[in-house]
């Protein structure tokens, strides 16, 4: 979208990321430590050397269109790329110390992120990584945690929150289950299957129940509060549960049944403190979890 042979203020290319992830030039404009008329003005302009509109107003908010969405995903590249030059330049990336703590839950920080450890540890070999495996909202305000990955966005203004990816997520069974118990053709035929619990058994259904599952708390015979937990359960055929796609793909005797429902979103967001801007070791961190995160898929069937 963008043409190598026009020049573009660096400042209006900020502008624009910053508003797209804040959601409205107030946010944006707080975020870059600028007046809201002056980014306004930065973000018309890019639109204007563009010959396209960006954004479109929904209320208080800014809501990307089209190009916008297109144009986002360069401009994250831009971003990351720029920052891991300056690092690479500066060798700063060697060596950058202290302990950065990532909060995510137990099914991500046992599935996702290590390959993401592994890649950090050969950039920034001095710094150490504490993470969290936690399925609840570790509170980033107290310093519970440095960065968080979470499936909703935080509503304190004093966090920088960025959505990485929306993942799908769908309804898996081992193929051993499958051959003894019979693999669905409709929805109708779940109410003669096991389910697997994640918490608590009353809230899934919930959650089921809109989609279309005729099931009941009968259907649940075993589960866990620990999603790796229930997952295994899953694995070792003791029922049908919930999984993103990434993670239930890396996974060759577990299968997909009723592959032609409508897939359940999972937004990725990235969280962090306002000290990304000045903490080096939170932004290298940060920004190799972006661009991790936001590749399709997350990471490669072993």
């Amino acid at each position: 979208m963008i043409d190598s042979g026009n020049s573009f203020d660096w400042n209006h290319i900020r502008a624009f990321l910053a508003t797209a992830e804040e959601g409205s030039l107030s946010a944006a404009a707080r975020k870059l430590g600028q007046t809201q008329p002056t980014l306004g003005r930065q973000v018309t302009a890019l639109e204007g050397e563009l010959n396209l509109m960006l954004f479109e107003r929904v209320g208080r908010n800014l809501v990307l269109t089209t190009a916008g969405h297109e144009l986002l995903e360069h401009v994250r590249a831009m971003s990351a790329a720029a920052d891991r030059v300056a690092l690479a330049a500066s060798g700063q990336s060697q060596e950058v110390g202290g302990v950065v703590r990532i909060t995510a839950s137990d099914v991500f920080s046992a599935y996702l992120l290590p390959p993401i450890m592994r890649e950090l540890r050969q950039r920034a070999p001095q710094l150490e990584i504490d993470i969290v495996a936690a399925n609840d909202i570790r509170d980033l305000i107290r310093r519970e945690a440095d960065i968080a990955i979470r499936h909703v966005r935080p509503e304190q203004p004093d966090l920088i929150a960025r959505l990485v990816r929306d993942s799908h997520g769908y309804f898996y069974a081992s193929r051993d289950y499958l051959d003894r118990k019979g693999r669905p053709e409709t929805l109708e035929d779940l109410a003669q299957h096991d389910f697997i619990s994640f918490g608590d058994v009353s809230q899934m259904l919930g959650f089921l129940h809109p989609l279309g599952f005729p099931i009941t708390e009968k259907n649940f015979h075993i589960g866990s509060e620990s999603g790796v937990v229930s997952w295994e359960l899953a694995r070792q055929g003791f029922g049908i549960a919930a999984m993103v796609e990434e993670i239930a793909e890396t996974s060759p005797t577990i299968e997909r049944i009723l592959p032609d429902l409508v897939p359940v979103s999972v937004p990725i967001w990235l969280t962090t403190h306002r000290e990304l801007h000045t903490s080096r070791r939170i932004r290298l961190v940060f920004d190799l979890l972006a661009e991790f995160l936001s590749k399709k898929p997350l990471r490669k069937p072993t």
